[in-house]
């Protein structure tokens, strides 16, 4: 391209001006980091496309249900954690989540490890103070350190969207189902960037609980998942299981599936 200009009598500090604008322009379009995996659902495995859904992202105006839900004025919190939290977008957006709803980021949803599907909870900002109701229809973040992943309208409305990560405080404001009771548990490890590395933890893992069912899959981001579902998906099995387990790449998560 130099060539060309210089043949058509651009001076060379020109050059040297334009060429590094184009370096620069290329930096800023980074893609923002993708996130670990959300976890199957009865109707497809993670990160899968369902039938005929778009190969384009949709946009805001496509979905009816997109503002914040709806709680009582007097609803009370009823269990509060603090932590960091980070958004996702794409490669998940238009996929199916973990509650076999297509996931959109564009509207006010979230993901968490073990709160029920369909609760709603309301997450602020602890610098800014920005809050949000969101709902939690998929399940992550599976990242050591960080408690809830929020779609890309949520991190926007609590500033979570140019940092990439925040610490907040989440509010349990309503559950489907009573905490803390009952539910469908699983240990989840990865991701590893290479499938012999979670088909080892895997087979591993098969031959230590017979009676467990060990399942292994990739994300949308190119890394691989092991799901461990112990007998009867019980919370106390899971919970020990993670408690008990240890890998030299990946990290041990425990989760819940419904």
């Amino acid at each position: 391209m130099s060539h060309r200009l210089a043949s058509l009598g651009f001076p060379g500090a020109f050059l040297v001006a334009f060429l590094t604008l184009l370096v620069l322009d290329g930096c800023s379009r980074k893609p923002h980091a993708s996130v670990p995996p959300p976890p199957d659902t009865a109707s497809a495995q993670p990160g899968s496309r369902p039938e005929g859904a778009a190969h384009n992202d949709r946009l805001p105006s496509d979905s009816a249900d997109l503002a914040e839900p709806f709680i009582p004025a007097d609803a009370k919190p009823l269990e509060t954690e603090t932590g960091r939290a980070s958004w996702y977008g794409p490669p998940y957006h238009n996929r199916v989540g973990s509650n076999g709803e297509i996931y959109n980021m564009h509207a006010m949803t979230a993901a968490h490890r073990t709160l029920p599907l369909g609760s709603i909870v309301r997450v602020t900002n602890l610098k800014t103070g920005h809050s949000a109701l969101v709902r939690i229809t998929d399940r992550g973040p599976f990242i050591p350190g960080r408690i809830l992943d929020l779609s890309q309208a949520a991190a926007r409305k609590v500033d979570v969207i140019q940092p990439g990560v925040a610490e907040v405080r989440v509010e349990v404001m309503e559950t489907p189902v009573p905490l803390g009771s009952g539910g469908k548990w699983a240990v989840q490890i990865g991701g590893f960037p290479h499938q012999n590395e979670a088909n080892k933890i895997a087979d591993q893992l098969t031959r230590r609980y017979r009676s467990a069912r060990v399942q292994r899959f990739s994300s949308p981001a190119g890394d691989w998942w092991v799901r461990v579902r112990v007998l009867d998906d019980d919370h106390s099995r899971a919970q020990k299981l993670a408690a008990e387990t240890a890998t030299p790449e990946g990290a041990v998560f425990l989760v819940r599936l419904d």
